[in-house]
């Protein structure tokens, strides 16, 4: 084949460095960018935040300070030494053989507002620190329990399996076959269980709701008149009084109203998820990227200045290249220093993007800001896109995991999106809004006749909202909300 020479005209995308590190500080969440930025301060030279700054400039000028005013330091430390040598001259050589030591000297107690360390018992926030969870807490009973080395492994296989509701979800016959050990029997696992289900909080270990109630009751006080019939109840009749058959619960156990509201109210003082009784882990709060106020009538839009530190290219580095210089550290400082500028430049262009995309959706949702839910317009990604215009994938971006703290409580960006119905005057209603609708008819319906999903969709049609009763289903399970049979109770 003989080579030639061809001119081609083309065009193709190319994404830059810059570019990419900017798309990629764009969907990073406040705990990435955090992390991000702290990998960036310790890696970059020239970048510094000016918190850091701020507090080396204040350690210089105290060091200063110190240097300047020597004599008053040592003056100091003298009289220190002083007061010292006549507390030890005034001490006696040895105490009475019959007196104690607070007879002479007094006790000097820490005060509890006092800075401790992390291990003293005043330190009411390391006291509070501790993070059991429900698996260390029962097994730090077994280990006081004094059980066999066969029933303590066979105690630490149900305690593995036990979840942190509190519930045992492994078969006894796999516990059998995990131990590995052909002397123990399935009867054995069951009476290590029942010593476990003794411990505490009361209701672990059960199998199901129903034993974990039962086992709460049987451990309640004699203080409680209907204790016994509570007893019953849960046993025997488990099942009528799940399905809210008041009648067929008086007719059972031959009560009055009065009784048997009595007893339901004991069961209903019951937690059905013990394990929730152990705190455990520390719950995990949102920090909300940006706050939205109401100020002389119109919502406004901040960054949260916590979420992204103030960052800025160090002086005394940059100062210290030579433009004509090639060696290699210099090299190695002009590069630090582009990227420090880059790395700069993205964020504010992060922080730039938030706020035009939160503002934005605060001038698309005025409504839910100044009324709730029931008043949230249909917004999809393509009507932020235009109003700031911007592509969607960026709206898609700067949306995920991206917080917004409201008077209403904090939300998700992607909160404020939602799809609509049509309505009956023509009009369109977002799907969060009938969400709440929902939720406020469930909230209001009589406890003992629960509203079908087909009521719920007639009484929103009479609303001018036509949604089937298949919608409401969805709906209704989207927010957890039980069917209508299991929503019936006695009153």
């Amino acid at each position: 084949m003989k080579p030639t020479l061809q001119l081609r005209l083309g065009q193709h995308l190319t994404m830059t460095p810059q570019l990419q590190q900017a798309i990629k500080l764009l969907q990073l969440s406040t705990l990435d960018l955090k992390q991000e930025i702290q990998e960036a301060l310790e890696s970059n030279l020239m970048l510094e935040s000016e918190e850091d700054r701020a507090s080396a400039a204040q350690s210089e000028n105290n060091q200063a300070q110190e240097q300047t005013n020597p004599g008053e330091a040592s003056g100091n430390d003298i009289n220190n030494e002083h007061e010292i040598q006549i507390e030890s001259q005034s001490m006696p050589e040895e105490l009475p053989v019959d007196t104690a030591w607070d007879d002479i000297y007094d006790s000097i107690t820490p005060v509890s507002g006092a800075s401790s360390s992390a291990g003293d018992p005043g330190d009411y926030l390391a006291q509070q620190s501790s993070n059991e969870s429900l698996h260390d807490y029962l097994t730090w009973q077994m280990q006081l329990s004094h059980l066999n080395p066969t029933d303590e492994q066979i105690a630490e296989a149900i305690i593995d399996g036990i979840d942190d509701d509190g519930y045992l979800h492994t078969e006894l016959e796999d516990i059998v076959t995990a131990i590995d050990d052909p002397d123990v029997e399935i009867e054995e696992v069951e009476a290590v269980l029942h010593r476990i289900q003794a411990f505490d909080p009361p209701g672990v270990g059960a199998r199901d709701p129903r034993e974990s109630l039962l086992l709460q009751a049987r451990q309640l006080g004699n203080e409680f008149d209907s204790r016994e019939l509570v007893i019953e109840i849960l046993d025997r009749y488990f099942d009528l009084l799940a399905g809210g058959d008041q009648a067929g619960l008086k007719r059972k156990l031959k009560l009055n109203d009065e009784e048997l509201q009595e007893a339901v109210h004991l069961i209903r003082s019951l937690n059905p998820h013990p394990g929730t009784a152990i705190p455990g882990a520390p719950p995990a709060y949102i920090e909300p990227d940006v706050f939205v106020s109401k100020r002389n009538g119109k919502w406004v839009v901040e960054l949260n200045p916590e979420t992204t530190p103030r960052l800025r290219v160090n002086t005394t580095y940059a100062g210290m290249i030579k433009r004509a210089d090639n060696s290699s550290d210099n090299v190695t400082m002009k590069n630090h220093l582009q990227e420090a500028r880059w790395f700069i430049k993205s964020l504010q262009s992060r922080n730039e993007t938030l706020i035009k995309v939160a503002g934005a959706i605060v001038n698309f949702q005025q409504n839910f800001f100044d009324f709730g839910e029931e008043a949230m317009k249909p917004l999809v990604l393509r009507d932020v896109a235009e109003a700031v215009e911007m592509h969607e994938s960026t709206i898609s971006r700067v949306t995920t995991q991206k917080y917004m703290h409201t008077p209403r409580g904090t939300f998700e960006f992607k909160y404020f999106f939602s799809s609509h119905v049509s309505t009956s005057g023509g009009g369109e209603a977002s799907a969060t809004a009938i969400r709440a609708l929902i939720k406020k008819l469930v909230a209001a319906e009589k406890p003992g006749k629960p509203l079908s999903d087909n009521k719920i969709a007639t009484i929103l049609a009479e609303q001018g909202i036509k949604v089937a009763r298949r919608t409401v289903a969805k709906y209704r399970e989207s927010m957890n909300i039980p069917p209508s049979n299991e929503r019936k109770r006695l009153a």
